[in-house]
């Protein structure tokens, strides 16, 4: 049996790590994360992937979230017959039944994970103009209120980072260590329904 999957480039190395973690033998494939800043473009791209992936591979899914595409990217993986790991994005599914408690009590919650934290100066500073617009800062994240890292693992590395990053939005941070959660069981649920482990 030939299986791909095909993953968020934010997720792509927690996919990788827990292909290797239950010695699944699959391929994965990225697209990019930057796709987030415009969720409209993410259903073209995971169907181009889809279509290259079916050239050699029998079984594809998907491990994405909605992520903003407003229902776009569940209808075309219907038109293609493909099923997606069940999730509205990768903070709900690291968090897991705590992330709707996380954002009941505290809804001005920005969220980083461990893949945003190494890349929050290329997808954030960057890709929302802030290194060369900072007045637009207050715009983007004046009602935020709070920051908290969803760690996927303990880095003194990736903590000092996500402080950084909590500065340079002018927010505190709470680092919670969360593992893959809710990815790792529905992944693992889903590879099993397929009878691919």
């Amino acid at each position: 049996m030939s299986v791909a999957l095909i993953a968020c480039g934010a997720l792509a190395r927690e996919v990788l790590a827990l292909r290797d973690k239950y010695g699944w033998d699959v391929e994965v494939f990225g697209v990019a994360a930057l796709l987030h800043n415009e969720p409209n473009r993410i259903p073209a791209a995971v169907l181009g992937t889809i279509r290259d992936a079916r050239k050699s591979h029998s079984h594809v899914f998907v491990v994405y979230g909605d992520c903003g595409t407003g229902g776009m990217l569940d209808r075309m993986l219907a038109d293609e017959g493909v099923e997606r790991v069940p999730g509205p994005h990768c903070y709900e599914m690291y968090a897991g039944s705590k992330f709707e408690a996380m954002t009941d009590a505290e809804p001005g919650t920005f969220f980083l994970t461990d893949y945003l934290v190494q890349s929050f100066d290329h997808l954030v500073l960057q890709g929302l103009g802030l290194d060369r617009h900072p007045e637009l800062r207050e715009d983007y994240f004046g009602n935020y209120t709070r920051v908290v890292y969803l760690a996927q693992r303990e880095d003194e590395r990736l903590e000092e980072r996500a402080r950084w990053a909590a500065s340079e939005l002018g927010l505190p941070l709470e680092i919670r260590t969360v593992g893959y959660g809710a990815l790792e069981t529905r992944l693992c649920r889903l590879m099993e329904h397929a009878n691919c482990v």
